[in-house]
């Protein structure tokens, strides 16, 4: 596009493909070209990304490891190293930094970029997404699918369009018609139960949801029918935010066999605080929230939360309100999911002061940090509490994450 007539706004959404498996396979040049599967080898285990050579056989992510390994019985399956994946996602963020002063993260893999007025560097948004793709490929080795157009929604949709080591450009003024003829799945919000709901209404494409009486959506779908209207109009006027903190950081684990609120629950808990303590302080953040998620055996989704009235880093707080949290589950288990997650983060600019922790919660701060340099040092494991040493946790496979958002399927229970 000419420089003289810029679009309004330049919103890049830049998509790190198949991340995990792409890391395993640079790292390890053995798995290169060959279906792979991260995630735990255990059959209570869940994909959490297969690579493109594992893709063809209807393999993809949160997939039951035991159905994947059936439709691809020839994948190699690969633990997760998190810590790596951490590692490989600072570097390319700090590329999306070269190019924008506003990068969003949304994930370890992803994130918008406001590339407004970037056309003076960078040229028109073929040659921004060009050069974005080959300084995160000369800096990583990996590939990143980049949408560029003039809103978050299409910019998103856009990066998977073409899919692996995509680039594809939405001129704003095409953008309603380039979304049409895109089934309804592809509205962002729209999951398993609404898609039927919509399907129900006749409408099938986005081009139906567009030409639809806003009026009759706002009825039959409350608010969400209002938000798919405009997105299905290609209308979204969210702004990047750059200084936007991730709004939850979070660990949980898949359990080799199910188990019931009591002792062992506890200690998974703790293992998942410690976890995002080591995080939040990494990242000098600190959390208003804390949130217990399980899972049950029949795969129904339970959280409890809590609002802080002061900001915590401390793991050992966050272990406490997590058990506190789990008398107000009403369902005892059996449970194949436990996890938790700090949510309403800020950033903690200066050094933590005295006042901003009670005193004894100060002293343990202390304490952790301390621990923190040590496993910085000699490996995360170095310190372990005296109880996990007389009984082994039985775990499936562990999950860190960052900015996690709530399915549309599943519902808070607080």
């Amino acid at each position: 596009m000419p420089a003289s007539s810029p679009w309004p706004r330049t919103i890049a959404h830049a998509d790190m493909d198949a991340f995990y498996a792409a890391v395993e396979q640079l790292d390890d040049p053995s798995l290169r070209g060959r279906p792979i599967l991260v995630g735990s080898p255990s059959s209570r285990g869940v994909v959490l990304t297969a690579s493109y050579e594992a893709r063809p056989y209807g393999v993809g992510s949160a997939m039951p490891m035991a159905r994947a390994r059936k439709l691809c019985p020839g994948a190699l399956i690969v633990p997760p190293r998190f810590t790596r994946y951490r590692e490989v996602s600072a570097t390319v963020m700090r590329i999306f930094g070269d190019f924008s002063p506003d990068v969003e993260a949304l994930s370890l893999d992803e994130a918008f970029l406001d590339m407004t007025g970037a056309e003076k560097i960078f040229g028109p948004p073929a040659e921004m997404g060009k050069k974005l793709k080959a300084a995160v490929r000369d800096a990583t080795g990996l590939a990143v699918s980049v949408g560029i157009s003039g809103t978050k929604y299409v910019a998103k949709v856009a990066s998977g369009y073409r899919k692996p080591d995509g680039l594809t450009i939405v001129p704003p003024d095409a953008a309603k018609a380039w979304l049409a003829p895109m089934p309804v799945s592809y509205l962002w919000g729209v999951g398993t139960k609404t898609e039927p709901r919509l399907l129900r209404l006749g409408l099938k494409t986005i081009g139906d949801v567009a030409a639809a009486d806003p009026k009759r959506l706002e009825r039959e779908l409350g608010r969400a029918g209002s938000h798919f209207y405009a997105l299905a109009n290609a209308e979204d006027p969210r702004r990047v935010d750059g200084g936007r903190a991730s709004k939850s950081i979070g660990s949980e684990v898949t359990l080799e066999r199910d188990i019931v609120i009591g002792e062992e629950l506890k200690r998974h808990l703790r293992r998942s605080a410690e976890e995002i303590g080591r995080r939040l302080r990494r990242k000098r953040y600190v959390a208003f929230g804390v949130r217990v998620k399980l899972k049950t055996a029949d795969f129904q989704i339970l959280t409890r939360q809590l609002r802080l009235a002061r900001p915590t880093d401390v793991a050992d707080e966050i272990h406490a309100i997590g058990v506190s949290l789990l008398g107000e589950f009403e369902h005892r288990g059996p449970f194949r999911l436990v996890g938790m997650a700090a949510y309403d983060i800020e950033r903690n600019e200066e050094k933590p002061q005295a006042d901003l922790f009670a005193a004894g919660g100060e002293r343990r701060r202390k304490l952790e940090v301390a621990i923190d340099d040590l496993a910085e040092r000699f490996g995360a494991g170095v310190v372990r509490h005296a109880a996990d040493l007389k009984t082994r946790l039985r775990d499936g496979v562990n999950l860190d994450f960052l900015d996690e958002g709530e399915d549309e399927d599943s519902t808070p229970s607080s």
